[in-house]
């Protein structure tokens, strides 16, 4: 993986495709931006009672509507997914891409992906359950897409035979961008990533500041290298990917306080900055020509 900053985007899957939806895909190609990815949930948020569309095909539409931009899921999670019928699901969309995807992928939380597919009367899986699903996701998930046949029995997940063939056009395997702050899916990142994934630490949002936002993700690098250490892994061989839009800081404001944000979150190691596509009347509003200046300069700025 390089160790040169990158900038991508999310695009929120909350447009009629041929309602201004296709246009922002096709945008962020012109603007440049190295990836876009949309959000993989069943609903999300403040954005639960208007459009949300599936993650995979507009993924599958975005692919076919560009020719250069990354594309991917950030995150996809076990809340609602399998592992063998999302292997499908990604195989088919990295063939369609010709080998454009990347699979964000986390463990979940509480909210409508957690409570969707459950019984009123059944409890959300709690943060250990979370967890426990992951550990036994991921590895699974990691075996569907490199092997042509898998056979699985383990105490969460089952597969009989599950054929993915001709499997992906990345060799060997489309690159995984694990989200994790916790041991054990740190451990998962150092093991099977090929990128980490954070949003900060959630509990400075509202009332933390810039300072305490920094220090607490050199803490979470400083975690992923010693998860990487313990599995006999170098961690500069992973890229690390900030998603903004979830911290004190407020990158997107204008565009020096992008330049100031982006480089003390180079200098700590990051490879790749994950900017929200503005959203109107909501958390992701920001002015729009400046967001496409910093999408088309602001990383010049760096030196």
């Amino acid at each position: 993986m390089t160790s040169s900053l990158r900038l991508s985007t999310v695009i929120l899957p909350i447009r009629r495709w041929h309602d201004g939806g296709r246009a922002l895909w096709v945008r962020a190609e012109e603007l440049g931006f190295h990836a876009a990815y949309t959000y993989d949930h069943l609903a999300w948020r403040t954005f639960r009672d208007g459009p949300w569309f599936g993650a995979v095909p507009t993924l599958t539409a975005a692919a076919a509507a560009t020719e250069r931009l990354r594309l991917g899921t950030l995150v996809t999670s076990p809340n609602f997914r399998h592992p063998v019928t999302l292997a499908k699901d990604l195989i088919t969309l990295d063939d369609v891409s010709a080998g454009r995807i990347t699979l964000g992928i986390g463990a979940g939380g509480n909210g409508f992906d957690a409570t969707t597919l459950r019984r009123s009367d059944e409890e959300p899986w709690t943060p250990r359950e979370r967890a426990d699903h992951f550990d036994e996701f991921v590895p699974l998930l990691d075996r569907l897409l490199r092997e042509p046949s898998v056979t699985h029995e383990g105490r969460l997940y089952s597969a009989n035979e599950a054929r993915n063939i001709p499997g992906c056009v990345q060799s060997p395997r489309l690159p995984f961008a694990i989200a994790a702050t916790g041991p054990r899916g740190l451990k998962l990142a150092a093991r099977y990533g090929q990128a980490w994934v954070t949003t900060g630490d959630p509990k400075l949002y509202e009332s933390g500041t810039p300072e305490q936002s920094v220090a607490a993700i050199r803490g979470q690098v400083s975690r992923l290298g010693a998860a990487c250490e313990s599995v006999g892994r170098d961690v500069s061989e992973l890229d690390k990917v900030l998603l903004t839009g979830f911290t004190p800081d407020r990158p997107l404001e204008s565009f020096d306080a992008f330049v100031d944000f982006a480089g003390t979150h180079a200098e700590l190691g990051f490879t790749e900055i994950v900017v929200h596509w503005p959203v109107p009347d909501s958390d992701f509003a920001v002015d729009e020509k400046v967001f496409e200046r910093i999408a088309t300069e602001g990383l010049s700025q760096l030196g």
